[in-house]
């Protein structure tokens, strides 16, 4: 519904939208992917559990989905502190070519870092490091990714949103100083707040179990059967987690229920007035 909202309403088509257009992608690719491994462990549960070639793909394309889910919401982040934020000399505005870099850039690092199972990074033939939770992925490779990505996740977004709530009540004050009206800015920082401390705790509730999963596939020394199920209950959890924040990205990130709806009954009047007109 996001991406086809903002694909065809014109007064969307901002930088700041297409960032909110490919995290909707990212999380359509999260959720399609962890279809995939669902559909696998359906199908057959000892591959997801012991690992094999097959579950390399859909491993891989998750891993990239969520790494570039994260690096658009860090690159969201920056934009809205790039768009508030007013240096001493000029104002950076952001425009829609840099976006379309931006892009570019998470989605070539995600596959990057995704792909590099496939690329050999595996222990589809070395025992000794195999990761118990995600075989056949090895247990330095899921370190070397999540450690800082996710610190990556945490940090950058809150300086961003910390730095524009600091702004916005620097003007508030300047312009009470100055006694001028307040009221947007109040209500600006009050909004950025909210935001913030809503995506703080969806990543917290999402990606901190998977961290913690990933410190306990380092530091376990056991080997599948030991685990089972326990194990892999907690995992299937975390996973389940990412996709309940592929739903709540969008309304925070983008619109929200109310606004959605409206923008597509407007789509949809829009529509039947077209085709009256033919």
């Amino acid at each position: 519904l996001v991406i086809v909202t903002r694909l065809a309403t014109r007064d969307l088509h901002k930088p700041i939208s297409i960032l909110f257009c490919n995290l909707a992608v990212s999380d359509l690719f999260t959720s399609f992917s962890g279809f995939w491994i669902s559909m696998l462990f359906i199908t057959n549960p000892d591959v997801t559990i012991f690992g094999s070639q097959d579950m390399l793909a859909p491993y891989a394309l998750y891993t990239t989905s969520i790494l570039s889910t994260i690096y658009n919401q860090v690159s969201i982040g920056i934009e809205r502190y790039l768009a508030v934020a007013k240096s001493m000399r000029t104002r950076f505005r952001v425009a829609r070519h840099h976006s379309i870099v931006v892009v570019l850039i998470n989605w070539v690092l995600a596959f990057f870092l995704g792909c590099l199972p496939l690329m050999g990074w595996n222990c589809l033939q070395a025992e000794r490091s195999i990761s118990v939770l995600y075989s056949p992925f090895c247990v330095n490779y899921l370190v070397f990714v999540t450690m800082p990505n996710v610190v990556v996740a945490f940090l950058v977004p809150l300086f961003t949103y910390l730095r524009i709530i600091i702004i916005l009540r620097k003007r508030k004050l300047r312009m009470q100083a100055c006694g001028q009206a307040t009221g947007t800015y109040k209500s600006a920082e009050t909004q950025v707040a909210r935001t913030s401390i809503s995506i703080w705790l969806l990543a917290l509730v999402s990606y901190a179990p998977f961290f913690a999963s990933v410190i306990f596939d380092a530091t376990n020394q056991r080997c599948h059967t030991d685990l089972y199920p326990g194990a892999y209950i907690f995992r299937n959890c975390t996973a389940m987690l990412i996709t309940i924040t592929c739903l709540g990205n969008p309304v925070l990130y983008t619109l929200k229920f109310r606004a959605l709806g409206a923008k597509l009954k407007t789509l949809r009047c829009l529509s039947a007035t077209r085709v009256r007109a033919i």
